[in-house]
């Protein structure tokens, strides 16, 4: 069997920590995103720590990216200090975007950010929103991140109008 995750010097992978819903939330990433899999599921030991056959670990790839879901435990929850972001074309990229990780329990934000079900949070925002945002003309830039601020989930057409100036 091929190793789906990376190896050698300087390779590296994110792992996320679930408190025993690690095989479920990995099925649940790879059903949202396109060229996405299941690799292996690690399963404990009569060794321990957990129950023997139950699952530890599980590789899996959501949109090209690598993961490691873990059944580590209760002692630690995700927060917003860390957050994955996903570009999107156009709105309806967004709005499906926003839709599948908020329903089932995850939560809509400020500003393109939200929750998914599990704890993990997103940024689903549009190409080119940095280029907006950061724009050399101060006028521009400041109308679309008034704008910005106002919204929960991101509307393309929106921002581009304030940029604009309508």
């Amino acid at each position: 069997m091929e190793n789906p995750l990376p190896s050698g010097r300087g390779a590296f992978n994110t792992c996320l920590w679930f408190d025993g819903q690690a095989e479920e939330a990995a099925h649940y990433y790879v059903s949202i995103f396109k060229n996405s899999s299941i690799g292996r599921v690690g399963r404990h030991t009569e060794a321990g720590p957990g129950l023997a056959g139950s699952v530890l670990a599980v590789d899996f790839t959501a949109n090209g990216q690598k993961f490691v879901a873990l059944n580590g435990g209760p002692q630690f929850t995700f927060n917003e200090s860390i957050s994955f972001q996903i570009f999107c074309a156009d709105q309806e990229e967004i709005d499906y975007y926003w839709t599948k990780l908020t329903e089932n329990g995850g939560a809509g934000g400020p500003c393109g950010w939200l929750k998914d079900r599990y704890g993990v949070s997103w940024q689903v925002v549009p190409d080119g929103l940095i280029d907006l945002i950061g724009d050399p003309d101060p006028e521009k830039a400041a109308r679309t991140t008034r704008v910005m601020f106002s919204m929960g989930k991101l509307d393309i057409a929106a921002l581009e109008k304030a940029y604009a100036g309508d």
